[in-house]
């Protein structure tokens, strides 16, 4: 995580401020349970909130942990300082560290799955209006990077729009499966705390109960959470993947707007380079980065270790944070793309109209010659296009065995482009869920 690549609202959510405020509401308001069921006495949970308006001494907390090498209890001792012995003598009471770790680690993680969610929200409402504005903008399709058939730049857009609404609901069920808390004591048991006291505290968190803890929150929940932010950091990828193709220079269909005074290359003053989709590629492979870590954590021994601790301390702050970045600067990608429709239209037409092969074969088999018949004529044609430069409907229209099967009207209106595009509006309505 560097300050490059982050946005201050998703760091806040990392920051130690915060981190030591959820600590501080954990306690709080286990306090406050506990008073109900009159384990401690109500004058001592009304007490501890005379630290809420109160700004924690990182730097404080710091120097104790370096004495006491444990940082939940530098905090507790800080908090003790703020308050008071006698006050603070009933906090934490009947917990573990992991009550207060795991909830705050999920609470933050939820909170940082909103801003990631809010993020999805704005690149698909770019995405939307890209793909209906280029929604006839006819290019051609590929496939093993070679000339394929005719789509357009609406479909473009409109498939990536679909994966992206998967990712939302990937992260939704994200942010479902890791909005637990626990505060259920050493290894689980409740021996020392009433659950109550976990009903308690994850409702004025917002968050579940866990159904079934050990000393941790099972690990399996976070394995999911950031295999789902993995997934969302490949599809950054294969979009990026699809802008960097279409700025070559030999292709250049669509290229990253190039501000003025923007410099390509030290070296080269023509240079326009897509850093910003080449940046993005190399940004996902930092949040995958994290996955087998995750999945690595779910494995502990008994009812707990702390293998697990320093992985999550990195991949949390550092995956969200990242990926924060990448959605909204994908965002402004795709809201600032110069598309070239004409560039399009020319590369589409580059090989003389052989993309429309298919459909001649089609005809062929339709005419009554056999698949392998049709395809043996057909390629041949195509073969010369491919290594003479010819006109293949002009080929067609010359080939004895092609004129037998079809008129000259049957061959042209295989060349006609709109054949391709009919279905656009249906394939519209089944994304965006609109009528036909």
């Amino acid at each position: 995580m560097i300050e490059r690549y982050s946005r201050p609202e998703m760091l806040k959510i990392w920051s130690p401020e915060t981190k030591f405020r959820i600590w501080y509401e954990i306690e709080a308001h286990a306090c406050d349970a506990q008073a109900l069921l009159g384990v401690i006495p109500k004058e001592n949970a009304k007490a501890v909130w005379k630290a809420n308006n109160i700004k924690f001494d990182v730097k404080r907390i710091d120097a104790i942990e370096a004495v006491t090498k444990h940082d939940v209890i530098a905090f507790l001792t800080h908090l003790a300082e703020l308050i008071g012995n006698d006050d603070a003598r009933f906090v934490h009471q009947g917990m573990t560290s992991s009550d207060v770790l795991d909830t705050t680690f999920n609470l933050q993680l939820v909170k940082a799955t909103d801003i990631l969610l809010a993020d999805i929200d704005a690149l698909l409402s770019s995405l939307k209006k890209q793909a209906y504005k280029h929604k006839n903008t006819v290019r051609i399709g590929r496939s093993h990077g070679i000339h394929a058939e005719p789509t357009t730049m609406g479909l473009t857009f409109a498939r990536f729009f679909a994966e992206m609404k998967r990712n939302k609901q990937r992260l939704e069920v994200a942010r479902q499966e890791i909005s637990t808390g626990a505060i259920s004591g050493a290894v689980g048991t409740f021996a020392n705390i009433h659950p109550s006291v976990e009903e308690y505290v994850c409702k004025q968190l917002g968050l579940e109960a866990e159904p079934i803890s050990t000393q941790i929150i099972p690990r399996d929940r976070h394995a999911a959470y950031f295999c789902a932010l993995g997934i969302v950091a490949s599809s950054i990828e294969n979009l990026a993947l699809e802008i960097r193709h279409m700025q070559r220079t030999e292709v250049l269909e669509a290229e990253e707007f190039f501000s003025k005074g923007q410099k390509g290359s030290s070296a080269m003053p023509h240079k326009r380079n897509p850093v910003l989709s080449e940046n993005l590629t190399g940004l996902a492979r930092l949040v995958r980065m994290a996955v087998v870590p995750a999945l690595e954590n779910v494995a502990q021994w008994h009812e707990r270790d702390i293998s697990h601790s320093s992985v999550e301390r990195n991949i949390g702050p550092d995956t969200t944070v990242t990926l924060d970045f990448a959605l909204h600067r994908l965002t402004q990608l795709i809201d600032n793309l110069v598309v070239y429709p004409d560039q399009m239209l020319k590369n589409m037409n580059k090989f003389n109209g052989l993309i429309m092969s298919q459909r001649v074969l089609l005809a062929l088999t339709q005419a009554g010659l056999s698949r392998e018949e049709s395809y043996r004529i057909v390629q041949k044609n195509a073969l010369k296009v491919w290594t003479d430069g010819k006109d293949f409907k002009t080929e067609l229209l010359n080939d004895p065995d092609v004129k037998k099967a079809l008129s000259k009207e049957e061959i042209e209106d295989k060349f006609d482009i709109t054949y391709h595009t009919k279905h656009v509006d249906y394939i519209f309505a089944r994304v965006f869920k609109e009528s036909k």
